[in-house]
C-alpha cells in the first residue's frame, strides 16, 4: 500500500484565527485522526514548531556543531503533517 504525506501550511506572522475557530479546527483534526485510525490509514502525524525555532545539527571533524537556522526566505512554512496509507 502506498503512503502519502498530507501537509499543513502556516503563514508566519499572520493574525491567528479567533479562539472559537481554533477550537473547531482542533475538533475537526481530532475527527480526521479518529477516522483515519478507524480505517487503518493513519501512520503518523505531528505538528511542527515555528521555523524561527529551527536549528541545524552537523558533525564536523568528530564534533557536533549546532547553529540557528536554516533561515527560509518565505513567510509560508510547513506547520504540520500526516503520513497516511492509501489504496492504489
Amino acid at each position: 500500500m502506498k503512503q502519502y504525506l498530507l501537509s499543513v501550511h502556516m503563514v508566519e506572522g499572520a493574525e491567528p484565527p479567533p479562539p472559537e475557530a481554533m477550537q473547531q479546527a482542533y475538533k475537526d483534526v481530532d475527527a480526521l485522526n479518529a477516522r483515519l485510525q478507524a480505517e487503518g490509514a493513519w501512520v503518523f502525524a505531528g505538528g511542527l514548531h515555528p521555523a524561527g525555532t529551527a536549528t541545524v545539527v552537523r558533525i564536523h571533524d568528530g564534533e557536533i556543531l549546532i547553529t540557528d537556522g536554516p533561515f527560509a526566505e518565505t513567510k509560508e512554512q510547513l506547520g504540520g503533517f500526516w503520513i497516511i496509507k492509501a489504496g492504489e
